[in-house]
């Protein structure tokens, strides 16, 4: 059955190189054989011998359902008069023909013929910690833990993929989680993906499946420590003081004994100094936070960035507490170990 289906590619490739004019210029350099269901993968056609500076217009049958994921191609040069053009494309569940490409490079017009891919589903025994990604490559760049509430921790990744389908993740086991935001440019896809876990837990393990290597690859997340990412990250997504934050409490707090007694033993004016920058430091621990007023119906983000997902929605007109703010986001806490962030636009007016 694979063997026929080879033949029946080799034949649309032969039938798309000759439907244009004699001497066509036009042809696919690559099709897959075989794509796994919702699998990114390119679809590459070369124009052979192309004048320096030609325009050429290329683009699938607008009418078709089955359509690239970028309108454009990305176009690479090859010696003097080669170039390539990639158009990337996500597979379904079922077996399907592409649509017929259209080409006009100023001088012919031409078609080349659909061709068929058939679709299978991944061919490997039970496994559990899939997280539904396939890609010829994957990579945690950063990585962040904060405390979520009193159970629970938040993390957050910054992902980096290759031909991947990054917007079907979903970590296996773990009820709260999503996709913050994702940005696709052809091969590469960047994500900004979060999930909540019991605190308890010291690390989380998932796998992805590597189209080039064809097989399952492991991918471990430490919870046990925090790696700073970015500003955002940086501004301290924990509700609560951490523990960090209390150990310098009672530094502080000691250091200011100390002096203090140092400079009633031996009277000399720099203790005092350093008593008072001590004191000092530990009252700024403890001043209360600045108040907002917050609408009724403002909706509680769980990170201060675009199209974050929603913890909580504010059910009547509140003053809280601030506890930290990047750039049009206020951290507040709305109940005792819930906490979020709130858009400036739903801070009271009056």
């Amino acid at each position: 059955m694979r063997a026929l289906l080879a033949w029946r590619i080799v034949f649309a490739l032969v039938l798309s190189t000759l439907f244009l004019a004699a001497g066509a210029k036009y042809s696919y350099s690559y099709i897959p054989r075989q794509v796994y269901a919702h699998q990114v993968f390119p679809v590459t056609i070369l124009a052979a011998g192309l004048e320096r500076g030609r325009k050429v217009t290329i683009f699938f049958d607008p009418k078709s359902e089955i359509q690239p994921m970028q309108s454009s191609p990305l176009v690479e040069k090859s010696g003097k008069d080669n170039r390539f053009y990639t158009f990337y494309f996500k597979a379904g569940t079922e077996d399907f023909t592409l649509p017929n490409l259209y080409i006009d490079d100023g001088k012919r017009k031409g078609v080349i013929k659909g061709v068929y891919i058939p679709v299978a589903e991944l061919d490997f025994p039970p496994e559990k910690r899939w997280c539904s990604v396939i890609a010829s490559g994957f990579r945690i760049k950063t990585s962040q833990v904060s405390n979520f509430d009193e159970k629970n921790n938040l993390v957050y990744m910054l992902v980096e993929a290759n031909e991947a389908n990054l917007e079907d993740m979903s970590i296996p086991e773990i009820e709260e989680q999503g996709l913050e935001k994702l940005d696709r440019k052809y091969a590469n896809v960047y994500a900004e993906y979060y999930f909540v876990i019991p605190s308890e837990l010291n690390d989380v393990n998932f796998t992805y499946y590597d189209s080039i290597k064809e097989q399952l690859v492991s991918v471990n997340v430490s919870t046990r420590y925090r790696v700073s990412t970015t500003a955002a990250q940086e501004s301290d997504l924990n509700p609560k003081d951490s523990s960090f934050t209390k150990v310098k409490k009672y530094t502080f707090s000691f250091l200011s004994i100390f002096f203090f007694l140092i400079f009633l033993l031996k009277r000399d004016l720099f203790y005092l100094v350093l008593f008072l920058v001590m004191l000092y430091t530990l009252i700024t621990f403890f001043m209360p936070h600045e108040k907002i007023c917050v609408g009724e119906g403002a909706k509680l983000f769980i990170l201060p960035i675009e199209n974050s997902t929603v913890g909580s929605i504010i059910e009547s007109r509140s003053e809280l507490s601030v506890i930290n703010r990047y750039g049009d986001y206020y951290k507040v806490e709305y109940r005792p170990g819930v906490t979020g962030w709130i858009k400036d636009t739903d801070v009271c007016k009056n």
